[in-house]
């Protein structure tokens, strides 16, 4: 029988990168449900404003212009991006952390729509198939999943269309900006957003929810950081189905912290999502 050296398996840097980020983002995930008595707008202020400081030290220290060279294109990604984070925030303390994340990988969806439509971007038929698989996967979701109320399932749905016009923008800018200039953006729009709203949510954390708020920070700048070196080093085609590992965290996550468990439908209807997602993957390499 021959065996198998494991010493000799390489895995590729951005693999590793990438399952880094998904990891990261994971934990975050987890921190920002346990953190649910907590408003979203202070959520949202710690998630962005640390990553949006530590992603200006990074900027100034290599002397990158923090203002970018498309503005306009920059500060709508950075408003859409503030909307979709916002929702999914809401989904993540109001849903089962394993479907809130699901709904999250259904942008792929609404990014072959606007590239289509915008971009002039052609989408087989065959891809249109497995997103008509996703969706039903959400029926089945939510037809057999009582802790799925109706509201948080449009805002997450809404949260992965406008992520879907978030990754069209990227596609449009290209890397005529630093993906650090974008990732600011993003990160200091929110910030300010988080800001505004917590004036008047404000609820003081205890000495653990301070350290979870700012873990939720730091960790959301390491996973944004990791993904962003995973596409430098490595083609996209190569790595993007490895963020779907992060449905596979949330789902033990959810089980383990959480105690969260999931109906033989309800939970067909996750792997219903991941497959045509995963699928459309695939078909787009080839």
């Amino acid at each position: 029988m021959r065996t198998i050296d494991l010493e000799r398996i390489v895995i590729p840097q951005g693999v590793k990168f990438m399952l880094i980020s998904t990891l990261a983002f994971s934990t975050m995930q987890v921190l920002i449900k346990s953190l649910s008595h907590i408003h979203v707008s202070e959520i949202l202020l710690f998630r962005s404003g640390i990553t949006s400081l530590m992603c200006m030290i990074y900027l100034r220290r290599n002397r990158i212009p923090m203002l970018g060279n498309q503005r306009g294109l920059l500060m709508a990604r950075g408003l859409i991006g503030t909307v979709s984070l916002v929702l999914f925030l809401y989904t993540i303390q109001t849903m089962p952390l394993g479907a809130s994340v699901t709904l999250k990988y259904l942008s792929p969806v609404f990014t072959a729509l606007f590239a289509m439509l915008f971009l002039k971007e052609r989408v087989r038929v065959i891809q249109w198939l497995c997103f008509m698989l996703a969706l039903s996967g959400i029926f089945l979701i939510k037809g057999f999943d009582t802790r799925i109320g109706m509201i948080p399932l449009l805002l997450g749905l809404g949260s992965a269309l406008s992520a879907g016009v978030v990754y069209t923008l990227i596609r449009t800018i290209g890397d005529r900006d630093h993906p650090l200039v974008v990732v600011n953006y993003f990160m200091f729009i929110a910030s300010l957003v988080g800001i505004i709203f917590s004036i008047k949510y404000w609820i003081t954390p205890s000495l653990i929810g301070w350290m979870m708020l700012l873990g939720i920070g730091v960790l959301g700048y390491f996973a944004q950081l990791y993904m962003t070196k995973a596409f430098q080093v490595e083609a996209a085609s190569k790595i993007v189905s490895i963020k779907y590992v992060e449905v596979g965290y949330a789902l033990l996550f959810g089980y383990i912290v959480f105690g969260e468990g999931y109906s033989t439908w309800s939970f067909l209807g996750i792997l219903m999502v991941l497959g045509g997602m995963l699928l459309n993957v695939v078909l787009s390499k080839k």
